[in-house]
C-alpha cells in the first residue's frame, strides 16, 4: 500500500471503531472472551504484567516497559486512553504500532468481532475491540512479554482475560464511584479482581480501607504479594538537573543513583513499583530462584496457541541491562 492508501486505509478503520461507541461500556467478560476464543486465544501466547489502581497507571506501565527492554526483551504495551491517535494504545517495542500494522489486524479481527456482535445483545465496545486487537498484535510480532493497563476498575475489565502472573497495584482512590462504588473498598475490591491465582501482586502503599480487600484477594486466590515499604520503597531521593535521583530498595537489592526525569515523589514511587514489577517478572515469569529473587514464585510460562505458530519466544539477554545492582 502507499502511504496515501494507508492512511486511507487507517481513516476508514478509525471510523469503524469509533462507531461503536467511544464511551460506551458494557462490564462484562463473555464478549471480548468470545472474540478472543474465535481468534485462537492470543492473549495466550505471551506472559503479562498487568496493571490497576487510580493514580500512575501509564506512567508505571511505561517505565515497567523500558526496563523490560533494558533486559532484551520484546515488550508489547497496552494502555487508554490515547491523545491523538488510537495506534498509541498498542505499541512494540516502545513505539505505536504502523498504520499498516494496525489496519491488517483490524481487517483479521472485524469479521470474527461482527459473529460475536451478531450472538450478543450487546455488541464488542470499542475499548473489547482494542484490547483484541493489542492481544492479536502482541502475538503475531511476537512479543516477549506484554504490558496492559487497566480500562476502568479491573474484574470486569476486557483485559482481565490475560490472568497475569505479575499483578500490579498503584495507589488507589475515589475514581468512576458511578460504576465501582463510592467507597476505598468496594473500589479496591474491584480492581483486586486482575489477581489470579498463583499470581505475584506488586502493591503501591494503600489507604488501610484499600489495602484490605487486596490482601484478602490475595488470600483467597494463594498469591504472593510485594508491599511498598515493607518489601521494596523508595529509600532515599534528591533534586538533580533536569529530574531528580533516587535510591531504591528492589526486591533483590539496591539500586543507587537512578536518574528520573521528572520531579516528584510520586514518580519516585512510580519507578520503585516498575522496578519491582519487572524483578518479580523476571523471577516468577523465567523460572527465578526463591534465593537470589524472594519474592518471585516460580511459575511456568503461558503455553502458546498452536494458531499462532509465529509466536516463537526469544531468550532475553540479561547482559544488555542498563540497570546496576547492589546487594
Amino acid at each position: 500500500m502507499t502511504d496515501r492508501t494507508d492512511r486511507t486505509e487507517f481513516a476508514a478503520v478509525d471510523a469503524e471503531l469509533a462507531a461503536r461507541g467511544f464511551t460506551r461500556m458494557v462490564f462484562e467478560l463473555d464478549r471480548i472472551e468470545s472474540l478472543l476464543d474465535l481468534l485462537g486465544d492470543p492473549q495466550r501466547a505471551y506472559p503479562s504484567i498487568h496493571l490497576t489502581g487510580t493514580n500512575g497507571k501509564t506512567s508505571t506501565a511505561r517505565m515497567i516497559d523500558s526496563l523490560l527492554r533494558a533486559f532484551g526483551l520484546h515488550t508489547g504495551r497496552y494502555t487508554s486512553p490515547h491523545l491523538e491517535t488510537v495506534r498509541e494504545r498498542i505499541s512494540l517495542d516502545g513505539e505505536p504500532v504502523s498504520e499498516e500494522r494496525f489496519v491488517a489486524t483490524y481487517r483479521e479481527v472485524a469479521p470474527l468481532a461482527a459473529l460475536v456482535d451478531q450472538r450478543s445483545a450487546e455488541p464488542l465496545t470499542y475499548f473489547d475491540m482494542t484490547t483484541a486487537l493489542a492481544f492479536a498484535t502482541f502475538a503475531d510480532a511476537p512479543v516477549d512479554v506484554a504490558v496492559v493497563e487497566v480500562g476502568l476498575g479491573g474484574a470486569e475489565d476486557s483485559t482481565n482475560v490475560v490472568q497475569a502472573g505479575v499483578a500490579v497495584l498503584t495507589p488507589i482512590g475515589l475514581d468512576h464511584t458511578e460504576w465501582l462504588g463510592d467507597t476505598l473498598q468496594d473500589i479496591a475490591l474491584h480492581k483486586a479482581g486482575i489477581i489470579h491465582k498463583g499470581a505475584t501482586v506488586i502493591c503501591a502503599a494503600q489507604e488501610e480501607e484499600a489495602a484490605r480487600p487486596i490482601l484478602e484477594r490475595c488470600a483467597e486466590v494463594g498469591a504472593t504479594i510485594a508491599r511498598e515499604g515493607s518489601e521494596f520503597g523508595v529509600l532515599r531521593r534528591a533534586v538533580a538537573v533536569g529530574g531528580q535521583v533516587v535510591s531504591i530498595q528492589g526486591l533483590g537489592g539496591v539500586y543507587d543513583e537512578v536518574f528520573l526525569p521528572l520531579h516528584g515523589a510520586h514518580q519516585a514511587q512510580n519507578a520503585a513499583v516498575a522496578l519491582a514489577a519487572v524483578e518479580a517478572f523476571l523471577g516468577a515469569g523465567r523460572g527465578g530462584s526463591s534465593t537470589s529473587r524472594p519474592y518471585g514464585r516460580a511459575s511456568p510460562r503461558p503455553a502458546r496457541p498452536a494458531g499462532w505458530r509465529r509466536c516463537v519466544p526469544r531468550p532475553p539477554s540479561c547482559s544488555t541491562a542498563r540497570t546496576t545492582r547492589t546487594g
